[in-house]
């Protein structure tokens, strides 16, 4: 199945690919094949793998692997830092020429759909936040509260404000920053013509998309996070809190699977909650509203072994089960407004003379599909 004859695929050396396809479909393994045909240089595009030390929750590529297969834009910040979609678009901005310069193609490859429509659907042109300005306005949020952000945002920008939900941290931060620093609404920001790069890099564009069946998709799902666990998903969590200032908003704590952990860890009132660094209310008041519950759980529990901890850690694996395989839901929703975004561009005449760069796509049933057009 495709959006445009397989006969018409020419790959030159001024191309960019995208290798689309929903968590645990096998798009690394098949990265790892183009990476060694020598033709192709990778750059990740996934949301979580852009965090040190978040390595078996994110299904990251172990520390020889990368050293085999090298990829931008992994391990680039650590979790209490942000990284925004519009940094995303810019370092692929700045990596495709260099990666050309080497005789190599881009290959993007990953699951953070979010990211491929900025690309080919284009982002608003909002300008970067201010260092001080950032500082002050997570100073702001971590005395009063982001209810008071949230609150500001909607006297100063009613449109993003009943566009975001309360516990959106991270993008009403944002929202605040960027009228603290312009004066302008975000949603004025936004208003504004957006810019796709893929439209207007002068490079061809191909989208790859793997759409596999859903019923061997969520096996596949269940077997990964059996093998996380294994690995040892619950104490990589653990580490994480006692080497960061951690908190249940942060944008790398709302990841898949760290979430379910963290509400395991909370539920089980683990001891590491409790350091210095941490402010364990926080956890409390967002995985354990009720002041009856947070009563509960901050009782003192005599083993590993307990009833309670075995339910919540059978809770925990089934949360965290449903909320991957919601992820890769929301993840073929995303790849089929791409596919429909290109079909448009492709035939909309108002875009003539910008039909030979729109992005290029192509539908699969499966990893194997792919291998025979890209070597």
């Amino acid at each position: 199945m495709t959006v445009n004859k397989m006969n018409e695929l020419n790959i030159d050396n001024n191309s960019v690919v995208c290798l689309m396809a929903p968590t645990a479909s096998g798009k690394t393994a098949l990265a790892y094949e183009l990476y060694d045909s020598g033709r192709y240089e990778l750059i990740s595009v996934d949301s979580a793998l852009v965090y040190r030390d978040m390595n078996i929750g994110t299904a990251k590529p172990t520390a020889d692997e990368l050293k085999s297969y090298p990829h931008h834009l992994v391990d680039i910040i650590d979790p209490t830092q942000s990284y925004s979609v519009a940094e995303f678009v810019r370092d692929v901005e700045r990596l495709i020429p260099s990666i050309h310069e080497k005789g190599k193609i881009p290959l993007l490859v990953g699951g953070t759909m979010m990211y491929y429509m900025a690309l080919f659907e284009g982002i608003s042109n909002v300008p970067d936040s201010d260092a001080q300005v950032r500082a002050e306005v997570e100073q702001w949020r971590q005395a009063e509260g982001i209810d008071t952000l949230y609150q500001y945002l909607a006297n100063v920008d009613p449109v993003s404000h009943a566009k975001l939900k309360p516990a959106d941290t991270q993008r009403i931060t944002r929202a605040v920053e960027v009228f603290k620093q312009t004066g302008r609404a975000m949603s004025e920001w936004q208003a504004q013509p957006k810019r796709a790069l893929a439209l207007e890099s002068g490079h061809q564009w191909y989208g790859l998309t793997i759409m596999p069946d859903r019923t061997w998709l969520h096996e596949r799902i269940e077997q990964r996070l059996d093998i996380m666990w294994q690995q040892g998903l619950v104490n990589e969590v653990i580490s994480l809190l006692k080497h960061y200032a951690l908190s249940p908003d942060l944008a790398s704590m709302r990841c898949v699977g760290y979430r379910q952990v963290l509400e395991y860890l909370v539920r089980i009132s683990h001891p590491v909650l409790e350091l210095d660094h941490l402010d364990s209310e926080q956890f409390y008041k967002a995985f354990l509203p009720s002041k009856n519950s947070v009563q509960t759980a901050t009782v003192s529990l005599p083993n590993h072994h307990t009833e309670v901890q075995k339910l919540a850690c059978y809770e925990m694996r089934n949360k965290a089960l449903y909320a991957t395989r919601q992820l890769a839901k929301r993840q073929y929703t995303w790849l089929r407004k791409l596919n429909k975004l290109s079909c448009n561009l492709s035939s909309s005449d108002s875009l003539s003379e910008r039909i030979v760069l729109a992005p290029s796509l192509h539908i699969f049933d499966s990893i194997k599909e792919v291998r025979p057009y890209l070597k």
